[in-house]
């Protein structure tokens, strides 16, 4: 009877004790962070359920030079059940180091509070290679002759702490090409992701696909890990030495003139791709954190519409060219003034210029006379000409983040028959820059719209793919974008415009755009652009230049043309092109 007595005090016992445990491993298992108790090495050790995220692919521009790639950093912590370990001497060690205060390292290496509190204690991330070294020296100096702590109560050693790798998205160039990659805000490692740009458009294909297991939290407790297959990486139409080449002469033309802002964009008018896109201001995406920068544009050449002015008048004078309302001797009598709608249209500087040719409107960059211009095509088939230029429209550009400003027509609540005039020359009308590049790509190339593309090609387990050009539209025809190319060039030839560049026929116009307010239009500050291409005989490039609000002076033939030819300068350099002289002896000889 006793017998049975002591075995049934056993079997509650032994109930009991199951039953806790249980509890404390559902406990464990579904308290927050996803963390359950599992035997390992003849002992309870705590596990967490982590993703484990593929390398992220990396961007390279179109000749293979990295962009964004990733970089090997790491987490350093302690075990806080290695009976053995010094916080002391953690703390003494370790906070130089991870740049902690003494204090700070203390609290974190000494024991945990309470029963089931994590058994392992993150004293800092992303820490770099270098650092590890210096600890790994350190850990294995102290455990050949540890030194007695000021308590006492042990010798102090490294003895707890570990390390364990992650990845941490990294760009080579620091701030080049930021406004065009974006970034990854890599320090929160459970919620970081992708912002603007390449980044943010093709994160599906660069992030991969991740796996789910259980990792112990003690990095010490080693595990199988699977092999993730990394993320594609993507090829940009970007030459990174042309980028570089123009955010320098943006730098500088932004300084000197001094700009709230500045863009410039190259474009090849035959195939859309995009070579360059630079910004001012731009962020270094390896500091995201320390952006200043006005958070409503990260990119001012998609993100961002304005009032374009004159350059626009290209479009008016190709569409007067096309429908066969003008040609380039057509003359006009300029009186100063013209009225629409109730309303009086004035030149720029509100002279009479009297009887100009269309190059004279064009070079003097006559306001009446572009309306009058405008007026001989007609609502009718002025506003189909500009939605076919892709004015007002998307240009579905491969970044993430472009605007558009819709474009008020004819039988809209609100348009006025003042917008046919206003609209000939630039204003009461905005667009983007690279909307811009893309509506004038076509004079530059027989016609044919070609759509403005950032992506060249994919690489996926090591197979290239490349991306054709688009097509995207004919808004004019061939003789039309001849004609107006050659007449451009010819004005900026008689003007002797500060946008010539010696050895190279160019084409293109000035913009000086007053900028709009609720209250009307500010006095004395401008939106100065210019937009050319060249070499006349074979455009091989498009170049947009926007200088914000400068200071320097008003007039986009101050400002802007000279920043046009500094940029054509390095083109023809880095793009190979030979002078005009030697292409033609080139095509005499074939």
């Amino acid at each position: 009877m006793k017998k049975l007595d002591r075995l049934s005090y056993v079997s509650i016992f032994l109930s009991i004790l199951l039953g806790l445990i249980f509890i404390r491993t559902v406990y464990l298992q579904y308290s927050p962070g996803g963390q359950e108790l599992k035997t390992y090495s003849d002992r309870f050790i705590m596990y967490r359920h982590e993703v484990i995220e593929p390398e992220r692919g990396n961007i390279y521009d179109r000749y293979g030079a990295l962009l964004a790639g990733n970089k090997v950093v790491y987490e350093v912590g302690v075990d806080l059940t290695d009976a053995d370990r010094s916080p002391y001497t953690i703390a003494k060690y370790m906070s130089g180091l991870l740049g902690k205060s003494f204090d700070e390292i203390y609290n974190l290496a000494g024991s945990p509070d309470r029963p089931g509190e994590n058994e392992y204690s993150i004293l800092a991330d992303f820490v770099d290679n270098e650092t590890i070294k210096k600890i790994s020296e350190l850990q294995t100096k102290l455990e050949e002759s540890p030194e007695k702590t000021p308590d006492g109560d042990n010798y102090g050693t490294l003895s707890g702490i570990a390390w364990k790798p992650h990845m941490k998205r990294h760009y080579p160039e620091n701030s080049l090409a930021s406004n065009i990659l974006g970034f990854y805000s890599f320090l929160d490692r459970q919620t970081g992701g992708p912002h603007y740009g390449v980044e943010e458009e093709f994160n599906n294909l660069l992030a991969g696909n991740s796996v789910v297991m259980d990792v112990p939290i003690d990095p010490r407790a080693a595990v199988d890990i699977p092999t993730v297959p990394p993320g594609d990486s993507v090829v940009l139409t970007i030459d990174r030495r042309i980028q570089q080449a123009v955010e320098q002469v943006l730098d500088k033309a932004v300084e000197k003139n001094k700009a709230v802002s500045g863009t410039i964009i190259v474009y090849d008018p035959k195939t859309g791709e995009i070579l360059a896109m630079a910004t001012n201001p731009r962020i270094n995406p390896n500091e995201y954190w320390k952006n200043q920068q006005d958070t409503s544009s990260f990119n001012r050449a998609i993100d961002i519409t304005y009032e374009p002015g004159s350059i626009f008048k290209v479009l008016t004078m190709a569409a007067a060219f096309d429908a066969g309302v003008v040609t380039p001797t057509t003359t006009f009598q300029d009186n100063g003034s013209i009225e629409l709608g109730g309303y009086t249209i004035y030149d720029w500087d509100r002279n009479a210029w009297g009887a100009q040719t269309m190059l004279g409107c064009m070079q003097h960059s006559l306001n009446v006379c572009l309306t009058w211009v405008a007026l001989q095509v007609g609502p009718d088939r002025f506003y189909p000409y500009l939605k076919s230029f892709g004015i007002g429209q998307y240009t579905n550009i491969d970044l993430a983040g472009e605007k558009v400003t819709p474009l008020a027509v004819p039988g809209d609540n609100n348009w006025y028959t003042i917008n046919l005039g206003t609209n000939s020359f630039g204003q009461g009308l905005a667009v983007t820059p690279v909307q811009m590049v893309q509506s004038v790509g076509p004079i530059a190339n027989d016609g044919k719209m070609m759509m403005p593309h950032i992506l060249k090609a994919i690489i996926k387990d090591g197979e290239k793919t490349e991306f054709a050009p688009r097509q995207v539209g004919q808004p004019i025809n061939a003789i039309t974008a001849h004609t107006l190319t050659d007449m451009l060039a010819v004005s900026l030839e008689e003007e002797a415009s500060s946008a010539l560049v010696d050895g190279y026929r160019v084409a293109g116009k000035t913009g000086t755009a007053e900028i709009p307010s609720p209250d009307g239009y500010i006095s004395n500050v401008t939106n100065a652009s210019f937009v050319g291409w060249g070499p006349v005989s074979d455009p091989k490039f498009v170049v947009f230049v926007w200088l914000e609000k400068p200071k320097s002076s008003i007039w986009g033939s101050i400002v802007a043309s000279p920043v046009f030819a500094s940029v054509v300068e390095k083109l023809v350099v880095l793009m190979n092109i030979p002078p005009d002289v030697v292409q033609q002896q080139l095509v005499s000889m074939h």
